[in-house]
Formats: C-alpha cells, sequence, structure tokens
C-alpha cells in the first residue's frame, strides 16, 4: 500500500498542469475504455462543453484507456487529488465502505431503461450520490452502458453451461455471487488486461456490457456471446470533492451543465452502440452472438435472481426495497 500511494503521488506530480493565477483550471478525467465507447465519448463532450463554455477558464485532460491508473489504482488516485474525475463502475464503491452501489449489480433487478433512469433521478439516486460526500467524493451523474453479456470459448445456452469457467468479473462482491451462483470460478481481473487473459487462457470467459466486449477486441478471443442482459452495466461521474467545493460558483455552474449534456450524449450512444455492436460482432465472424429461447432466458432469471436476496445484507436491504419500489413505480 506504501508503494502504491508513492507512486499515485508521483504521477500526481508529473501530470500536474500549470500554476499561476491565469493559468485555466485543469480537471484531469481518468477512465479505463476506449474513446469510442459510450462512456469514451460522453467524457470528451464534456470535456468540450467545458472548455466551451467557461471560455477558456476550464481545462479538461481526459485520459482513457488506464493510461494513468487501472482499476484497482483509480478511486485512490481521485481521494488523493492526483486526478479530478472520474467515471467507475459502481462497484469499486464496495471496498471503501459502500456496498449499496453493488445493488446495481444485482441480476434481473432492472427490466429495463426506463425503470433504471426512474431509480438515478429520482430520491434513491439521490441518497446513493449524497453517500459518497464523507468518502471526498462529489457524485456527478450516472451513465449508462447497456445491459451485460456473458461469452466464452464454449456456447453458454443454459445456466449449466457457465459449470466450472474461469470467469473475469470487476471487483464487485455481487457479481461474484453471480458467478458462484452458477458454478462458475470468478476471476477479478483489471479491464485493461481482459483481452491478454481471454487469449492465453488465464480465464475462459467474460461478462460485460457489449460496447466494451467490441471495443476492447474481445470478442476475437471469444468464440461464443449470449445475450443474457443478466445485469445493467453503468457507470457514477465523480469528483474530488476538495477540489470540486474550492470551484467558483460560476464555473460549477457551467460543469454541472456540460455534464447534463455530456449524460443525455453518453446515453443516447449506449443504445445506439448495443445494436451496432451486435451487428459488428456478428460480421467479424468471429464469434457467434447467441439470443435464448424464452425457455432458456427463464432459466437465466430463475438460477440468478436469488442472488438479489442472497446479498441484501451487504447491499443493504433497504437499499434494494427502495429499488424495487422506484421500479414497480415507474411501472405503474
Amino acid at each position: 500500500m506504501r508503494y502504491r500511494f508513492a507512486y499515485i503521488v508521483a504521477m500526481a506530480l508529473l501530470v500536474a498542469g500549470p500554476a499561476g493565477a491565469q493559468a485555466p483550471i485543469v480537471i484531469k478525467f481518468s477512465h479505463v475504455a476506449a474513446p469510442d465507447t459510450p462512456k469514451g465519448q460522453a467524457a470528451n463532450e464534456f470535456k468540450r462543453l467545458a472548455e466551451e463554455r467557461s471560455k477558456g477558464r476550464v481545462k479538461v485532460e481526459v485520459y482513457p484507456n488506464s493510461m494513468l491508473y487501472k482499476d484497482a489504482e483509480e478511486l485512490e488516485a481521485l481521494q488523493l487529488g492526483a486526478v479530478q474525475m472520474l467515471a467507475p463502475v459502481p462497484g469499486k464503491f464496495g471496498p471503501v465502505g459502500l456496498p449499496e452501489f453493488e445493488a446495481f449489480d444485482l441480476p434481473y433487478l432492472f427490466p429495463d431503461f426506463n425503470a433504471l433512469h426512474k431509480v438515478y433521478n429520482g430520491p434513491v439516486g439521490a441518497m446513493m450520490l449524497k453517500k459518497l460526500e464523507p468518502k471526498g467524493i462529489v457524485g456527478l451523474a450516472f451513465w449508462d452502458n447497456g445491459f451485460r453479456v456473458m461469452s466464452a470459448n464454449k456456447p453458454l445456452h443454459v445456466p449449466g453451461d457457465m459449470k466450472g469457467l474461469k470467469m473475469r468479473i470487476n471487483s464487485s462482491k455481487v457479481n461474484a455471487a453471480i458467478m458462484k451462483s452458477v458454478g462458475a470460478i470468478p476471476q477479478t481481473i483489471a479491464f485493461s488486461e481482459v483481452y491478454q487473459g481471454l487469449q492465453t487462457g488465464v480465464i475462459d470467459g467474460t461478462e460485460g456490457p457489449l460496447s466494451n466486449l467490441y471495443t476492447q477486441k474481445q470478442f476475437e478471443v471469444q468464440k461464443h456471446v449470449t445475450l443474457t442482459y443478466h445485469t445493467i452495466s453503468n457507470y457514477v461521474v465523480i469528483a474530488n470533492k476538495a477540489f470540486w467545493d474550492k470551484l467558483p460558483p460560476d464555473i460549477r455552474t457551467i460543469l454541472e451543465g456540460a455534464m447534463k449534456d455530456a449524460t443525455a450524449l453518453n446515453d443516447q450512444v449506449a443504445v445506439k452502440d448495443e445494436q451496432a455492436a451486435i451487428a459488428a460482432i456478428k460480421a467479424s465472424g468471429k464469434s457467434e452472438v447467441y439470443t435464448p429461447t424464452p425457455a432458456e432466458k427463464q432459466a437465466w432469471v430463475k438460477a440468478l435472481t436469488p442472488v438479489q436476496d442472497e446479498m441484501a445484507s451487504r447491499v443493504k436491504k433497504e437499499t434494494i426495497a427502495a429499488i424495487r419500489q422506484a421500479v414497480v413505480g415507474d411501472a405503474k
């Protein structure tokens, strides 16, 4: 831990922006996805809008593809002030004492994007973002990234096909429980190392959104993709609280507006990219894209849904109850 702290501090000094009264406010926005993903495009749109609307008073430096920090390092880097903004998956907040964010990883909790947005934009979303502040973090927005799918070098038509497979997951304990519920062996590997892990056989498969599966070229080393849509993939856009609180009020208002518009773009791109990724993967001929039959889909739902209650003590029952209530209210 001591050496990782020293590394992060050294990186902060290396990428530090220019000082001086007339220098622009520099925001380093680090993320692990490719520039052409929904997150990558939205980060670049936020940069464009922030710089344009602030008339040069703000400079946003976007670092995609884990250029600065990998999965395990980026949240600590933000808390130390080495970067000012991130867009991590919700599961990243579990290790810092906020496991309720892992509710977004619960299988088959959100039937569609409308239900998901009801949670984002309502009291539940506001309550969850508020919980970040004691950790030195300001929550700015939720970004969609499509529903998650399973992939491997063997057909995955029913849950039983997962038994014994070494499946890559992010650091979410819920995702680990999902894999264990179908007899798979969860393997936590940095996002930037997934392609090599699949290529070399260190892992047998992975799960995630189609946009990442395509842009990271993971489909090239996976023969089968199954559209389980078992849980949603999303991000929480966050800022270092000390940095954010010190911003001039007018700059903060400009950034909030830029984030709102970047979020709208992200969510539009996420829907389009999912369909484009399916078409491109099919066209490549390197991986079969399989849609479960209604009976197979029901088998996936039956196998994975119990994870909701299994993880209730970790994610917190009241969080799950609030989300379920918001989802049901949306359906009325």
